[in-house]
């Protein structure tokens, strides 16, 4: 898993003129809200580990599109099926739009807000996939393993009904909680990463063979997850964009408060450019990112042998 060319998410200090936050382009939402408002509402928390998208999904297809750089290594990492089953399928976020594409979600607010000419979509779970075996060429999941009651089982139904390749792009929490996000403001979101997120190496122990490659999130990205969001402080201070990670309905108000009371302290004043302003304009960063990769090697001759 070389990172060679990755900004690194240890994140050293490097000293940079102050600026204010309106010299900089934040924009992520359409409807971007005053930052300075509460987190929206901050009573429907989520406490068991398959999150409740119909509590959390509204909007979330404003705010979580797919980013073009992400889901181009997303379908060289499909190429040569032709057929596809997405697993979590959310709104619809990076399906490939050049391959027979089956959804397979559990929310409904989320089907509901799949766009017009989206891949048809089935409303199950991962653990237990209403497919024959081998129905598929391959199964993605993307950014959605950590919401599976059971992962060994959801892991298992992938193989079971995809004949080629498993592709799974997920988080490494050992990365994540070194992030500026997660280390200076937000420390409870690390606490739940470790405790929420299968660590890699589980997942290659259940996927013989697996390989693994570090993913770079670009600059500007506009998919509006937490750690995505290394080089626009800002945003974080938004209700609405913090509705669409599943991590915020995990922490305690007075955590969530606490942290962004800090990070507002720090953008007016201008220390969090002071320490880290820098990554306002790397090209890519190292926040954990990692796309998984199997190959399970049927065929369709040898699945009816």
């Amino acid at each position: 898993m070389s990172m060679s060319g990755f900004c690194d998410a240890n994140f050293i200090e490097r000293p940079k003129r102050n600026r204010s936050t309106a010299d900089h382009d934040v924009r992520l939402s359409l409807h971007p809200n005053d930052a300075g408002h509460p987190p929206a509402n901050p009573g429907e928390q989520v406490t068991s580990k398959q999150a409740d998208y119909d509590v959390i999904g509204r909007g979330y297809n404003q705010i979580r599109r797919p980013d073009p750089r992400i889901a181009a290594r997303i379908d060289q990492a499909l190429a040569g099926a032709r057929s596809v089953v997405n697993i979590g399928a959310g709104a619809g976020s990076y399906e490939p739009r050049d391959r027979e594409v089956t959804a397979v979600e559990p929310s409904a607010l989320m089907i509901a807000q799949r766009p017009q000419g989206a891949a048809p979509v089935t409303q199950a779970r991962a653990e237990s996939l209403p497919f024959a075996n081998d129905s598929f060429d391959a199964a993605m999941a993307i950014l959605t393993v950590h919401h599976w009651a059971d992962v060994g089982a959801g892991l298992s139904e992938m193989c079971r009904i995809a004949r080629s390749r498993v592709v799974i792009l997920t988080l490494d929490a050992a990365v994540t909680l070194r992030t500026w996000i997660v280390r200076d403001y937000f420390p409870e979101a690390g606490e739940i990463d470790l405790r929420e997120l299968p660590t890699i190496q589980s997942l290659t122990k259940r996927l013989p063979g697996a390989r693994v490659e570090v993913l770079a999130a670009p600059r500007k990205c506009r998919d509006g997850f937490t750690i995505a969001l290394w080089d626009r402080p800002e945003l974080l201070l938004d209700p609405d964009i913090r509705r669409c990670s599943s991590v915020w309905h995990h922490m305690s108000a007075k955590a969530t408060e606490s942290g962004l009371q800090r990070l507002r302290a720090d953008l007016k004043s201008g220390r969090w450019d002071e320490k880290y302003g820098y990554l306002r304009n790397e090209r890519e960063l190292d926040i954990g990112l990692r796309l998984v990769m199997a190959d399970t090697l049927r065929t369709p001759s040898a699945a009816a042998a």
